[in-house]
């Protein structure tokens, strides 16, 4: 009978043993898996450079911006007050080149921007050439719209 007792403690313990070692070996793949591509998203997220910006009567928020050359620039822009806008120069300040774009967007929209009461709007480019680009609200909001203009500073 302690023969039996010991063989059945002995069994148990052996089975649930198996059954741990089988939790991790069924788990372990996609939690190992889960990790890498956590490590992944971190990484990418690293490569792009985030921005958070405010518009509000009449000015934006911070000024000026400095990215570095061959950045991945994403801006979140949030308007605090009214309907704002946002467009930027594609071709650094002084520049004689218009064809050949400093800032390429990841979007086609190089137009205006339309920034909604509340609403964050993303704005992603890569900063190619260094320079200083200059941009300003493109939406009519009130008397002091024409001042309401700011800079991104693209550094070597």
């Amino acid at each position: 009978m302690h023969r039996i007792g010991c063989c059945f403690h002995g069994g148990i313990k052996l089975r649930n043993a198996f059954r741990i070692a089988s939790l991790f070996l069924l788990t372990g793949l996609p939690v190992t898996a889960g990790f890498a591509g956590l490590v992944n998203t971190s990484q990418a997220d690293q490569e792009v450079q985030v921005i958070e910006m405010s518009a509000k009567k009449y000015e934006y928020s911070p000024l000026p911006i400095r990215v570095k050359r061959g950045a991945k620039v994403q801006l979140r822009i949030t308007a605090l007050d009214r309907t704002h806008g946002f467009k930027i120069n594609l071709s650094p300040d002084g520049s004689d080149k218009r064809n050949d774009s400093g800032l390429v967007f990841s979007s086609n929209n190089d137009d205006c921007f339309k920034l909604e009461k509340g609403v964050p709007t993303v704005v992603e480019f890569v900063a190619r050439t260094p320079g200083t680009y200059s941009f300003h609200c493109c939406n009519r909001c009130g008397i002091g719209h024409g001042g309401m203009k700011g800079q991104i500073v693209v550094e070597p």
